[in-house]
């Protein structure tokens, strides 16, 4: 089981470690009072990636060899400067929302996605990074738009376990991308899901589809989920098409996560949709299926279960490698564990800052 614990958050990086008492404790922290998006364990080697965001300095890159006892910055990504007499400037990276490293039979290579809706490659942990051309260029990317942002951005970003180049995104709003040759070419593939938020004649378009998570199970990777915005989907053929699955209290959210092993076990966080973004009736809870959406109970035991108005965001829920743990951070600064696949939860903080990020290690 995984003993340590990265949580990203508006003022800081957070690192708990389970002590030998069974209690997880803070061990560490970084980079207090700055944005910290995002949080790469690199599974590889041990390095640890941290993405901030600090608005007029820029998104910056961090990296640690030393499970974050120290970091370094390296270089973040960033568009190629326009050409001189372009009729525009060239875009800037508003917010690094996602990294993941790029495969075990690929050591050093990582992808990034961004806003506004670039996805980027290193090949040397994160020292250069390059843009995707063919993704940038890809003619269906001008129906893409920004959803929560202003601009539309990649914010998840899987690489098959069984095969390093096949890659597959989630873009908020922009669908689901799916490449076979490590980024060469791509294809949108979203067969099966509908935009309520579009007209009618426009509800299918697959560029302009919202999901706000994809997770795939590592063990069966023809088997997807993704929280979607207004409903959640399953996939059970690598993506090619998507069945909608209804969830309770609420179809709503932005966190999911699957079980490593077990394809038909699936974790959300359901919210009052659109413009209350909160949870149903105040209640903060997570449902989960064993039976790949036929059925879903909704767990509470431990959780805030009256005048709680915790949001967990996209990257805020993780499981770990043996599928029991699971942990969650809100927009309240509340910290949950679970250590039976969610049956319950202990409170770990409700002191910090919001949370944007949490990764087992």
């Amino acid at each position: 089981m995984s003993e340590r614990l990265y949580v990203g958050t508006r003022k800081g990086l957070f690192l708990y470690e389970r002590n030998g008492r069974g209690e997880w404790k803070i061990e560490r922290t970084a980079f207090l009072g700055d944005p910290v998006t995002y949080v790469l364990p690199d599974e590889r080697d041990g390095t640890v990636y941290a993405a901030l965001n600090l608005g007029h300095f820029g998104v910056k890159l961090h990296r640690s060899f030393d499970s974050g006892e120290s970091f370094h910055e390296v270089t973040a990504p960033a568009y190629p400067k326009a050409e001189e007499g372009a009729k525009q400037d060239a875009p800037a990276v508003k917010l690094l929302w996602c990294l993941e490293a790029g495969g075990a039979d690929r050591p050093g290579v990582l992808w990034a996605g961004t806003i506004p809706g670039g996805l980027f490659r290193s090949e040397d942990r994160g020292e250069t990074w390059r843009l995707n051309d063919p993704l940038w260029n890809e003619p269906e990317r001008a129906k893409w738009f920004g959803g929560g942002y202003d601009h539309p951005g990649i914010h998840s970003v899987i690489v098959d376990p069984s095969d390093s180049r096949r890659v597959l995104l989630g873009v908020s709003c922009g669908g689901v991308w799916i490449t076979e040759d490590d980024g060469s070419s791509w294809r949108v593939s979203t067969k099966g899901m509908y935009a309520e938020y579009m007209p009618p004649e426009n509800r299918e378009d697959p560029s302009i589809q919202d999901p706000h998570r994809m997770v795939m199970c590592p063990s069966a990777t023809n088997v997807l989920w993704v929280q979607h915005h207004n409903g959640v989907f399953r996939s059970v053929d690598g993506g090619k098409s998507w069945q909608s699955i209804p969830s309770k209290p609420s179809s709503f959210g932005f966190a999911a996560a699957i079980h490593p092993r077990d394809p038909k076990t699936s974790w959300l966080v359901p919210l009052v949709k659109d413009e209350h973004r909160v949870p149903v009736d105040g209640k903060v809870v997570v449902a989960r299926t064993r039976d790949g959406g036929e059925s879903f109970e909704v767990l509470r035991e431990g959780l805030p279960q009256e005048h709680a108005y915790d949001v967990v965001y996209r990257h805020g829920m993780d499981v770990d490698k043996s599928g029991d743990r699971l942990a969650m951070g809100s927009t309240t600064g509340s910290l949950w564990l679970s250590e039976d696949q969610g049956d319950s939860f202990r409170t770990l903080s409700t002191q910090l800052p919001p949370v944007y990020s949490v990764r087992f290690a």
